[in-house]
Formats: C-alpha cells, sequence, structure tokens
C-alpha cells in the first residue's frame, strides 16, 4: 500500500488590497495574475503568507483601487488563465465585456458555439479564476435576475459590483 503525499507550492508572488467589498488577494507568477481571491468571512486563502510582490502585482493594486474609487473602467493586466477549451472560450466572451455591459448565460453560451449549456456556461463563469478583471459579475440570467455568485460574500458581493457599474439586476 502506498501513500501519496499532495502539496501545494507558495505562490511565486502575492499582494493584498483593501476593497469595498472586503480584502482582495492576487497572486501571480513571473509574467502575470494567475489568481484572484476576494475575501470571505473574513479570510483569505493565504492569510497565512506574507505578501511577496511584483510589477505586475504593483500594477494589479494601482487599477483595482482605481476601478473601485470609479476611475477605471477596464483592466490592461496580463492574466493566465487555465481551464478547460470550453472555460477558456467562456472567459474569452467575459474579456471581451465592457464596464458597464451585461451578458446572458445563454448568450455566452451562443457566443462560444454551445447555445443550450447555458448550466454548462455558470459552472465556467464560477470557475474564472480571476473574477473582477476577468468580469464574471457581469453575467446574469436573461431576465437580469442574479442566480449566484462565487466570489466574496456570494450575492451581496455580485450585487455591489454590479450597482457600481451601473447594472441593472434582479435578486
Amino acid at each position: 500500500m502506498s501513500t501519496r503525499t499532495i502539496t501545494t507550492a507558495a505562490p511565486a508572488h502575492l499582494i493584498r488590497v483593501d476593497s469595498p467589498i472586503g480584502r482582495i488577494e492576487v497572486l501571480a507568477n513571473q509574467t502575470s495574475i494567475i489568481s484572484l481571491s476576494i475575501e470571505r468571512d473574513g479570510t483569505l486563502p493565504h492569510d497565512d503568507l506574507p505578501e511577496n510582490t511584483s510589477p505586475v502585482l504593483e500594477a494589479a493594486a494601482v487599477q483595482l483601487r482605481e476601478y473601485f474609487a470609479g476611475e477605471r473602467h477596464d483592466f490592461d493586466l496580463p492574466v493566465t488563465l487555465v481551464g478547460t477549451a470550453f472555460q477558456q472560450a467562456v472567459w474569452q466572451q467575459l474579456r471581451e465585456l465592457e464596464f458597464g455591459e451585461v451578458a446572458s448565460y445563454g448568450s455566452v453560451g451562443f457566443a462560444t458555439g454551445r447555445p443550450t449549456a447555458g448550466r454548462a456556461v455558470g459552472g465556467a463563469v464560477g470557475a474564472n479564476p480571476i473574477p473582477i478583471i476577468v468580469p464574471c459579475h457581469r453575467i446574469l440570467a436573461s431576465n437580469n435576475r442574479i442566480t449566484g455568485y462565487s466570489g466574496g460574500n456570494g450575492i451581496p458581493t455580485k450585487v455591489w459590483l454590479l450597482d457600481h457599474e451601473g447594472i441593472e439586476h434582479r435578486v
């Protein structure tokens, strides 16, 4: 009988940013953003690790502060998104949405060549590793209803982001 140990390496670079929706933790490799987490119940995934910043993380911190201050409407940061081909297609659709613009799960499915894959689109949207910068909060049901949000404290976090961008929605 063999025992396998799985170890997770510490992120190469990490920074935390205060925001109106809670602290935000951004991770990067040597060249791009790889993850963004929004505080949930007072904790972040790597609260036990010290910050180890980099130029790309410093740029992310500046751009996130500008976004929350209402001074920035789009992000100009390198990102690395790792996922299936379908997830990549969905995330590309998210990246094309402008500030204040909304899309439905169905329209994203249609744009990715899977018009009946609304539920699968929801799964891919929820698996987005870089929320806000890759704006998954801009996806709503076809009737503008919020059906969920996996970042931060869930639906209240999404409501704040939608309100911040002036996007009409229903809870």
